[in-house]
């Protein structure tokens, strides 16, 4: 696992698995998979969401907060790469002024798949430290997903 954050505006996380790159992009873009997964801890129920993966498609996702408190985050798909690489908007539905852009890359390796997510354009390093908080955990429920 390698977390690097490169500037103030932007962070970069990598991880390994070993499933093959078709069924990491499935578990990435499938909405009922990512409802498994996606939450900044163990202690969130799963997501509500909606994908229509396609450059130009939206997606809505909603984290259920173990205090009761949601959690939406809504985003535009600007670039899909079926298997290889996704990058799309992401927009806090709390404060949709200060949209972001992620790029999720899946390369294939001899063991499996080595996912790299890049967040870039945070307002401030806060919002970056936040976001790697948040990444972190949710990609730690993907690790364990994975792993079932």
């Amino acid at each position: 696992m390698d977390t690097v954050t490169e500037d103030h505006t932007a962070l970069r996380l990598r991880r390994f698995y070993r499933a093959p790159v078709a069924a990491v992009y499935a578990a990435w873009t499938t909405p009922e998979q990512v409802s498994c997964w996606m939450g900044a801890s163990d202690a969130f129920g799963p997501a509500d969401v909606t994908m229509d993966v396609r450059p130009g498609g939206a997606y809505r996702i909603v984290m259920h907060a173990p205090d009761g408190e949601t959690h939406c985050v809504n985003g535009v798909f600007r670039e899909v790469v079926p298997g290889r690489k996704l990058v799309y908007s992401w927009a806090w539905a709390s404060t949709p002024e200060r949209e972001s852009l992620v790029t999720i890359e899946f390369v294939p390796t001899e063991e499996g798949t080595e996912l790299v997510l890049t967040h870039r354009r945070f307002a401030d390093g806060d919002a970056r430290d936040r976001h790697l908080e948040g990444w972190t955990g949710c990609l730690g429920r993907f690790d364990r997903y994975l792993a079932r």
